[in-house]
């Protein structure tokens, strides 16, 4: 009898109904690869969710995880936790710890896991002003209590009647986790999805995913806190797809190496700096080698899908891939079929050189409040277009309002913010959910972003200025790491900028510049300035006379989600980044 999927922890009955994988979920410990299969998968869970019964969890009660990579004791716990009839709470491992307090404090936790001894030593500063009542660790650690106690006390299947009995209790529309956003500004909200909201978005999405359902690896390695990541695992289980979980960003190309994924997600600046790296290998070239390598980026850039190119084009892609594409595959592992991209827009030129790659970067659309797919492109069917993020999910509506705000209602629209009628009631209004961004249709019906309302802004002359698209074209240029575009309530839009150190260091090498090396002669060369500026003035031809940047201000700092620049999905926290320089803000405008 096939299961009905209406809860998260339906999803691994059903794989295991379905698929029963040998290789359900992969870690990687001491250097080997360890499997859980689909049975051990699902035989963990209840010992988890019975040895929480033995703790006392009452439906409700909310469990914090807090872990620095995903990993298959993560998921383990999930399905556990949520098996009870309890909230799950994953917390951004790199958050500060005041943040750990608030967030912990806001949800009333009463229990944590935590990954490691660097996010233990967080917690324990601050669990003292929490009503944490234990922390247990995935790590062994010497003198803590461990995620282990909790199976060993689950072992005992006296209780698994009453596991019975609380998942029968739990019902679709129940409240699944807490997800505390990022937030560019002001404290983190807590969003309240339940069982229905991911779920659907989980049914739903499966149809825009061409995977070999049963047979298909993917790799893990966003942060398995954002509801993005989340849900992909909880579509990859549902796709029988084999979930290998990288060990860091860093290892991402020599784990993809190891176990050849099919399908990955990403964020666009993990799929910039991929591209960066492979420019910086290919500028090592000489000779003839350099002139292939760059006359396929070149012709990568101009890919359109659907053949629109014609023929010739066609022909001349299919030589490029087998001589230089085929060597960019095998750095990501040989056999990818497809990638995805959400969180923030990504540059269409990287769209156009990876489908040309043939490793399609399928973009998407979403918010955490709206679980989060919106719209996501299609590679088949003439579903994808380059500069767009795909057309409108199953049983999603959007509408764009007058003032070009999209509006969003469905089955995947959150329940509110906890403990917070007022937000609640600011977002969501007369049924559906007011997002913050603008975007517009094309004639075929695919979404286009065209702004964040509140990222506009006005000069003193009274032109609005959009930031992000004049940051997403400045960010094309390979001496650009980083851009906030300022200037609200100003004469002129200005920029701070994160020079790409890195390749910087290189071109000073390749061109023979008596440049010194560290951030701060960088940013002071004006061999470098005048450069950047060169960058700069390519972007401005692209706007009207009124967007165009007039002046720039370079960062010796890199722009990171431990100083404070970045959120943990690697979006901009733009009034912070703007009280950072507000010694460069004044130079350029006073």
């Amino acid at each position: 009898m096939s299961i009905e999927i209406t809860r998260l922890f339906d999803f691994p009955y059903y794989q295991l109904e379905t698929y029963n994988l040998k290789k359900a979920l992969v870690t990687k410990y001491n250097n080997k690869w360890e499997s859980t299969s689909s049975q051990e998968y699902v035989d963990k869970a209840n010992q988890f969710s019975r040895g929480l019964l033995n703790l006392g969890i009452k439906p409700n009660d909310k469990i914090a995880i807090i872990s620095s990579n995903n990993r298959t004791e993560w998921n383990i716990c999930d399905i556990g936790i949520l098996q009870t009839g309890a909230q799950n709470v994953p917390i951004y491992p790199t958050i500060s710890k005041e943040d750990y307090e608030y967030v912990l404090n806001h949800s009333e936790a009463i229990y944590c896991f935590v990954s490691d001894i660097d996010v233990l030593e967080k917690i324990n500063k601050i669990k003292g002003n929490t009503k944490l009542k234990g922390v247990y660790t995935f790590d062994e650690i010497a003198g803590e209590k461990s995620w282990k106690e909790i199976l060993e006390s689950g072992k005992n299947k006296s209780n698994q009647k009453e596991v019975e009995e609380r998942k029968k209790a739990v019902k679709q529309d129940d409240l699944a986790t807490l997800i505390y956003t990022s937030g560019t500004t002001g404290r983190p909200k807590g969003v309240m999805l339940s069982h229905r909201n991911i779920v659907s978005n989980v049914l739903a999405s499966k149809e825009r995913v061409p995977l070999d359902y049963g047979n298909s690896i993917g790799l893990s390695f966003l942060p398995i806190c954002h509801i993005f990541e989340r849900m992909i695992v909880y579509l990859y289980q549902y796709c029988g797809v084999s979930i290998h979980f990288a060990e860091s960003i860093e290892k991402l190309s020599e784990n993809a190496q190891e176990i050849k994924p099919h399908v990955m997600t990403a964020v666009p600046r993990l799929y910039e700096k991929i591209y960066d790296k492979i420019i910086l290998k290919g500028e090592d070239l000489s000779g003839i080698k350099k002139i292939l390598f760059f006359w396929a980026v070149n012709l990568g850039l101009k890919y359109k899908p659907n053949g629109e190119n014609g023929w010739w084009y066609e022909k001349q892609l299919g030589l490029a891939r087998k001589l230089i594409f085929s060597k960019w595959q095998a750095a990501l592992g040989g056999e990818l079929k497809l990638m995805v991209s959400g969180s923030a827009a990504l540059q269409p030129r990287l769209t156009r050189i990876f489908a040309a790659a043939n490793m399609p970067i399928m973009e998407g659309y979403g918010l955490t409040e709206t679980s989060p797919v919106i719209t996501v492109n299609d590679q088949r069917n003439k579903g994808f277009r380059v500069g767009t993020v795909g057309k409108v999910i199953k049983d999603v509506e959007v509408k764009i309002a007058e003032s070009g705000e999209i509006l969003v209602k469905g089955p995947n629209v959150m329940l509110g913010y906890f403990k917070d009628e007022a937000k609640s009631a600011e977002v969501l209004k007369n049924g559906y959910f007011y997002t913050g961004d603008k975007g517009e249709f094309d004639e075929e019906g695919f979404l286009k972003i065209t702004g964040r309302t509140k990222e506009m802004f006005k000069t003193s002359g009274g032109k609005y200025v959009v930031p992000p698209l004049l940051e997403g074209e400045l960010k094309q240029s390979l001496f650009i790491e980083q851009v906030m575009v300022v200037g609200e309530g100003e004469k002129m839009p200005a920029a701070i900028i994160q020079p790409n150190f890195d390749f910087i260091k290189d071109w000073i090498d390749k061109k023979g510049h008596e440049i010194g090396k560290t951030n701060e002669e960088i940013i002071t060369s004006e061999l470098v300035i005048n450069r950047i500026q060169l960058e700069v003035d390519k972007c401005n031809t692209h706007f009207g006379k009124w967007e165009r940047i007039k002046r720039f201000e370079l960062t010796p700092d890199v722009w990171t989600i431990d100083g404070g620049h970045l959120t943990p999905t690697m979006k901009m926290k733009r009034a912070i980044i703007k009280d950072l320089y507000k010694d460069l803000y004044v130079k350029i405008y006073k």
